[in-house]
């Protein structure tokens, strides 16, 4: 199935989507609980998700949002994004339908990120559509072994096979996919995602002015080393 988009031939040079799930407590960043209780981390959620396509907007991105949950929600505090549901499956499938979709119905660079890293600087995204120029795949690694940003300007399908999703294998996987299929792939400057206690607290010190600093430090009794 093919995630539709909205024909407007004038962006169709590139597309940036941002996966994002409704933050339903019990069902986002459970990682963090605790010390979050699940409606703290629910909460931090949604002000990660808000913060990481402000930020990108604030950059000159028009990104669409590619939802898992219900729409509702997404159009509340989202009206001037485009929406689009993921679909069935998992993360692989998803990600692969989106950028194989996007990129069959005439974008020429699609890159994704997710909403895990909202101090996640515009220049890496900005420099992984002009890498997209001369490179087939782009990612930015994670910390913890996965990646928090891929772009494709060619759609290569195995990528989002066989891997070990929610595991520190993913990016060593991907590498292994795109050196097997000879691809022309780039890494670009890595990033961290917010994914446990540890990861937040250097997220903490490392983005003090954040929207989600804010709110951790402000009402959440939560150990800043």
């Amino acid at each position: 199935m093919i995630v539709p988009f909205l024909n407007r031939p004038e962006k169709r040079d590139f597309l940036l989507g941002v996966f994002a799930k409704e933050p339903v407590a019990g069902n986002v960043k459970t990682r963090l609980c605790p010390p979050l209780s699940f409606a703290e981390a629910a909460e931090l959620y949604n002000i990660s998700l808000q913060e990481t396509v402000g930020r990108m907007m604030e950059a000159g991105f028009q990104p669409a949002i590619f939802y898992a949950g219900r729409r509702e929600y997404f159009q509340q505090y989202f009206s001037g994004s485009s929406l689009f549901p993921q679909g069935e499956g998992d993360l692989g499938m998803r990600m692969e339908r989106v950028l194989g979709g996007q990129l069959e119905s005439g974008f020429r660079k699609v890159v994704l990120i997710g909403t895990d890293s909202p101090d996640l600087p515009p220049g890496i995204v900005k420099k992984a559509f002009a890498s997209l120029d001369t490179e087939e795949v782009v990612v930015s690694p994670a910390r913890d072994g996965g990646y928090v940003l891929i772009g494709e300007s060619s759609h290569h399908p195995e990528l989002f096979s066989g891997i070990p999703w929610g595991t520190g294998e993913v990016l060593e996987m991907t590498r292994r996919q795109a050196r097997r299929k000879d691809l022309s792939y780039l890494e670009l400057e890595g990033w961290e995602d917010i994914d446990d206690a540890a990861s937040l607290e250097r997220f903490l010190r490392r983005s003090p002015a954040s929207s989600v600093s804010a709110y951790v430090r402000r009402f959440l009794k939560f150990p800043v080393g």
